[in-house]
């Protein structure tokens, strides 16, 4: 294969993959020599180098990866900051005001709290960033722990667990009287 044809499928194998890819994948899917990827990488990181660009080839171990150049971080970080566009819904949200409060909490313990089945919202959360997993409770099976993130208290626009609205005394009176209903509802029914 031509080199400029060759260092320009390595960037776009790179790019896409926007993961470090060992030298021996890039010889398989270009059928290509080592010391061919080997010049078509330093074609590349010669006109990174050159060139006013934002990006760099790095070598790491024996694979090659796309990266930012390190001067462009700050420009970055200031990206990474901006709140995310969370589409929650109401069992989350549910959820995420049980961990947020009761942390660490278990998910038995936030499924007893809410009375069904908690698998994928605990999930949701977890992958949005919003909940994670804190460690293991000291009792058999050793469940999991969870409580907030930073990404919560950003999301949410508070410095702290500390800022979180307190819950009004007769607001938890009356959480408590419709969970005894709602237990005693279920006792009727069997379930």
């Amino acid at each position: 294969m031509e080199i400029n044809k060759l260092a320009a499928v390595i960037e776009g194998v790179l790019f896409a993959t926007g993961e470090a890819v060992s030298m021996d994948k890039l010889c398989e899917i270009t059928e290509c020599s080592k010391d061919e990827i080997s010049e078509a990488a330093d074609k590349l990181e010669k006109e990174y180098g050159s060139a006013k660009r934002g990006i760099m080839l790095v070598h790491v171990d024996s694979k090659l990866q796309l990266c930012t150049k390190t001067e462009l971080y700050p420009y970055l970080a200031s990206v990474a900051k901006n709140k995310k566009d969370y589409k929650l819904t109401d069992t989350q949200l549910e959820t995420l005001s049980i961990v947020a409060y009761k942390q660490p909490v278990t998910k038995l313990q936030v499924e007893a709290i809410r009375g069904v089945n908690s698998d994928h919202a605990v999930n949701r959360l977890v992958e949005f960033g919003l909940i994670k997993e804190l460690g293991r409770l000291d009792a058999p099976g050793r469940p999991i722990l969870f409580g907030t993130t930073d990404e919560f208290l950003r999301a949410f626009g508070v410095n702290s667990l500390d800022e979180l609205p307190e819950i009004a005394p007769e607001h938890v009176e009356e959480f408590r009287e419709e969970a005894e209903e709602e237990a005693e509802e279920r006792l009727n029914v069997g379930i």
